[in-house]
Formats: C-alpha cells, structure tokens, sequence
C-alpha cells in the first residue's frame, strides 16, 4: 500500500485514477471480473514506489482465460517506452541538466554516436506486469543496432523482451515506416500494438492502442493507466472487438 502526506496531489492523481478505471468506451462484456481480479490499483503518486498487487484469477476468471488464446503485446519504443537524443542535437527536448537513465555508444556508417536514454515513468514495473499477461514483442521502425541495445537495457536480463522487429522488418511508404503486423504473427485477432505513431499502424489500426508521445514529463502515468484495459483485452476471443471502436481517434492516455 502507498503512503502519501500531499494529500492535495492525492486528491488529483486518485480522480485521474478513478477516472481511467472507469473505462466507459469498453463493452461490459470486456470487464471481466478477471480485471477486478487480477489487479488491485493503488495510488500512484510521483517519485514514490508504485505496487499492484496481483491477485488469484477467481475460477470463473481462470476457466474464461483458458478459453482464449494468448496475446501478444507489441510495443514500439521511442516516446512510447523511451526517449533518447545523441550528441548532435543541438537542442534537446530534455530539460538540460536531466541524468539519463542509460548512454548507449553505438557505431552508425563507421561514426561512434552517443544516445542519451530516458525511460517513460513506470516503463520497468509496466513490463514486469504485461508480460505476465502477454507475449511481448518489440516492434521499432529505428535500426536494429540502436533498437537492439534499447531493447536488451529494458530487458534487463529478465528474458521477457526476446522477439524483435526493426527498420528493416517496416513497410517504407511515402516517406513514413509502416509495421505490418502480420510478419509478427499471421492470426491478427490476437495482436495489440501500442505505439505513439498512427502512421506506424495505419496498416492495422483495429489492433492498436494509441499512447501520446513522450519525451521528458516525470509525472506521466501513461503506461499505468493503460494497465486495467490490457487485463480486459486479454479476456477477449478477438482484441479487435474492442480496438475496432475507433480508440485511435481519441487521446485516452
């Protein structure tokens, strides 16, 4: 349980809160009591640690979840998980002076280039959770050389990061980088990406969850609030049922 003395900034972030658990865009039908279940949301208050607590599927839930096949979680990277510059920017959107959370040096057409990388507030324990609930998979339209070191940082060893899509696996059209899902996995029913981009996904847009970009705010709670819809969707026989009710057209997180 979280303990807070800010009780001003308590009130706030528990609305916000509140309000994202509502979900009124979701069929009842998706609410499953496995969403109740399965995640009990305490208040998320900035610079403190954040626990969910997971509960025991109840058996209703269980026998519903074996029904359905498991879900694959794609996730885009930069101003989704990440934001990162190198050393030729000249101005950041990083206020300066802002440690990175990590510096990857990698070498780009023979020149060693430096990334400075930020990670997206409870991007860590975000992971930690999903990919109990789903397979993940990265897909980023940057070059593998650079996706790769972001993706084995974010991994941290925990082995929940192995499938990985680049630059080279993106559909180039007209001057934009499409991922066309269907080189993840062929039965679409049971693929959500979550990416700041809309072009990225205009292919597959009844499979996407939008997420607005993010660069450098420490108070987003972008990745948490998404977490009682992902527990839903993994419920669902076809994730487009829910996706297809047009959520890319609204900023929800």
């Amino acid at each position: 349980v979280l303990e807070t003395g800010a009780s001003r900034e308590t009130d706030k972030l528990e609305a916000r809160l509140l309000t994202s658990l509502s979900l009124p865009h979701l069929p009842l039908t998706a609410l499953h009591s496995g969403l109740l279940g399965a995640l009990s949301v305490c208040l998320v208050i900035q610079y403190q640690t954040v626990r969910y607590d997971i509960l025991p599927l109840s058996p209703v839930s269980r026998n519903r979840l074996s029904q359905v096949k498991r879900k694959i979680l794609v996730l885009d990277l930069d101003e989704t998980l990440i934001h990162s510059h190198h050393d030729g920017v000249l101005r950041p959107t990083v206020r300066p002076g802002t440690p990175p959370d990590f510096i990857l040096k990698v070498v780009i057409d023979k020149h060693p280039v430096r990334f400075f990388v930020h990670k997206r507030p409870h991007v860590d324990f975000f992971l930690e959770v999903v990919s109990q609930w789903y397979e993940l998979v990265v897909f980023t339209a940057s070059m593998e050389i650079y996706g790769s070191a972001v993706a084995d940082k974010l991994d941290n060893s925990r082995s929940i990061l192995k499938r990985r899509y680049y630059r080279q696996h993106c559909t180039l059209e007209l001057g934009s980088y499409i991922k066309d899902l269907s080189v993840v996995h062929s039965d679409l029913s049971s693929i959500v990406i979550l990416d700041n981009s809309p072009g990225a996904y205009r292919s597959h847009p009844d499979n996407a969850i939008p997420i607005k970009s993010w660069f450098s705010d420490p108070s987003d709670t972008a990745l948490l609030n998404l977490l009682p819809m992902l527990d839903a969707l993994r419920f669902t026989a076809d994730v487009r049922s829910v996706l297809s009710r047009n959520l890319h057209q609204h900023r929800l997180w």
